[in-house]
């Protein structure tokens, strides 16, 4: 598991992070679950783009840099829906409403934290 820890506001975005960095991890990303717990989420890396075909709940993406820096937000991006970055090199999926929560903004620096243990 992975934090993701926005360095700017001191704020976890959540401890349980899985990483999606393979072409099938990649592809599954979220589908089939029926949401995502507190603290929970998926970092794919590399990606650019996303869709929110056949998901069954809301989330927030934030695009991060090749920097690890916000690019752009989407806060509560409903499924059937598509969004894309340009200058996004990888992209941190949460729960719902987790970016208002914690202010995270474009601009700000997120800090991965891998789990030795895991």
């Amino acid at each position: 598991m992975i934090e993701a820890y926005n360095v700017t506001k001191s704020s976890s975005l959540g401890g349980s992070i899985e990483l999606a960095n393979s072409g099938k991890t990649r592809n599954k990303g979220l589908l089939g679950r029926d949401g995502l717990e507190p603290g929970g989420g998926l970092w794919i890396v590399p990606c650019e783009a996303i869709h929110m075909f056949f998901m069954r709940f809301p989330i927030d993406v934030v695009y991060l840099d090749k920097n690890k820096r916000v690019v752009k937000i989407v806060p509560e991006l409903k499924p059937w829906r598509i969004s894309a970055s340009i200058k996004a090199h990888s992209v941190l999926e949460l729960p719902a409403g987790k970016a208002s929560e914690t202010g995270t903004e474009p601009g700000d620096e997120i800090e991965i934290r891998r789990d030795e243990a895991a």
